[in-house]
């Protein structure tokens, strides 16, 4: 069996259904749609919501909480990631794009405490894990939040 000789079984694909054309083919008429009703009316769409008329479940149950519409989302770095900038670099926002870190320009980063880092670092983020914070003080560099 290779590739270019798999085929589907046969019945596994059937032949689009085409309604309206004529009394012979079995669809036509009321091409499957029924005789009158809504369903049977041009423009009638059939939404995953709709109920009959009846009041839809999603607007019956109890809404509870608070979703805030601005979501802060951050790109998360690990300390094993900054292993590739050199001992005493200043590592920015701007720096960690350049090297692929981070997608966009005004991406918000937050350092993680994965790994460890060996060298003294100047980072600059726009968040810090307290892990992360805690082991690049030890390896003697610093941590400076970005606004």
């Amino acid at each position: 069996m290779n590739l270019h000789t798999l085929q589907n079984r046969p019945g596994a694909i059937r032949s689009k259904k085409r309604v309206g054309q004529g009394e012979s083919s079995g669809h036509g008429k009321t091409s499957g749609r029924g005789h009158k009703g809504q369903y049977g009316r041009s423009g009638h769409k059939f939404k995953a919501v709709f109920e009959g008329g009846q009041m839809q479940l999603i607007r019956r149950i109890p809404k509870r909480g608070f979703v805030s519409s601005v979501k802060v989302v951050f790109t998360p770095v690990n300390l094993s990631q900054l292993q590739q900038f050199a001992a005493g670099a200043v590592v920015s926002p701007e720096t960690m794009h350049d090297a692929g870190l981070a997608s966009g320009k005004k991406a918000r980063i937050k350092i993680l405490g994965t790994g460890a880092i060996e060298r003294a670092l100047q980072v600059k983020a726009h968040a810090f894990s307290a892990s992360a914070k805690s082991k690049i003080e030890a390896a003697g560099g610093s941590c400076e939040v970005v606004a």
